[in-house]
């Protein structure tokens, strides 16, 4: 009878495979937070973009159909029809829907006079706070200095709903720590 050699190992060991996972998970461990950081900074650069948009819209179309600014952001936006004062085609569907990147916009029309809207306030309030964005945008042209940022802490300051978002957040739940 010939002798048989043992057989060679093939595959790698148990032992092998968790050191494997176990410097995957670190490495992933390490650099989640930082995508999270750099799409969060990302969705704050694309609401910052994004009220600019609707500024410049809103002059265009107070130009355009000499109405003064619009009473609701829709207006800004398509129908899938030809641009009227009721869709002017302005900005993207999205934006004119109040939602996009993150961020919600709401829009709040001023003092209407002779029939034309004289001024109007848009603000940009992150989706998820903390997750999307930790800053709170606004702009309104009938200020000198017509666009603000504020962190999430000074709007639960002065702002009721910011409030009783932060209240949501669970007990012992800190704004937006890092």
């Amino acid at each position: 009878m010939p002798l048989q050699r043992p057989a060679a190992p093939r595959g790698f060991s148990v032992m092998e495979l968790m050191i494997v996972v176990t410097i995957i998970l670190i490495l992933a461990a390490i650099e989640i937070p930082n995508l999270m950081r750099a799409r969060m900074a990302a969705n704050q650069a694309a609401a910052v973009a994004n009220l600019r948009t609707i500024e410049a819209a809103e002059i265009t179309y107070a130009v355009t159909y000499n109405r003064g600014y619009t009473s609701t952001l829709a207006e800004l936006g398509p129908s899938g029809q030809s641009a009227s004062n009721r869709a002017a085609a302005l900005i993207d569907g999205m934006l004119s829907s109040g939602r996009k990147d993150g961020y919600s916009y709401l829009y709040i029309p001023g003092p209407v006079v002779d029939g034309k809207v004289e001024t109007y306030t848009v603000k940009a309030v992150p989706s998820m706070p903390c997750t999307t964005g930790d800053q709170y945008y606004s702009i309104d042209p009938a200020n000198a200095s017509s666009f603000l940022t504020q962190n999430f802490q000074a709007v639960v300051q002065q702002d009721f709903i910011a409030q009783v978002l932060k209240g949501s957040m669970g007990h012992g739940q800190t704004a937006c720590s890092q």
